[in-house]
């Protein structure tokens, strides 16, 4: 896959108080950019706890679930665009579907 917004994920990380992410937010980056995720199914294969939404979103699980990674994901262009990355707190206070703060 073709991750859009990786700076997303580093500015995240790179505050102090999130400095815990960078491990597993690099380790998604990782698997994802060699992701070939042609469905919503082929990305719940690969993380069963990935939460699949509306508007081609997909949440998923970061750090043990103490962060959430939300994701919209064009299936056919190969491309995962980094649309929220945040605390679980901070997630329970979007709209997944409208979320764009990349």
């Amino acid at each position: 896959m073709r991750i859009i917004a990786k700076n997303t994920l580093k500015k995240f990380w790179e505050q102090p108080q999130y400095i815990d992410s960078k491990a597993p937010l690099e380790s998604w980056y990782e698997e994802a950019l060699n992701a070939t995720w042609v469905s919503p199914q082929a990305v719940k294969a690969h993380y069963g706890s990935a939460s699949i939404c509306a508007n081609n979103r997909v949440v998923f699980n970061i750090g043990g679930n103490k962060y959430r990674l939300v994701v919209e994901i064009q299936y056919r262009a190969g491309i995962a665009w980094v649309k929220f990355v945040g605390t679980h707190a901070q997630y329970d206070k979007i709209d997944v579907e409208n979320v764009n703060e990349y």
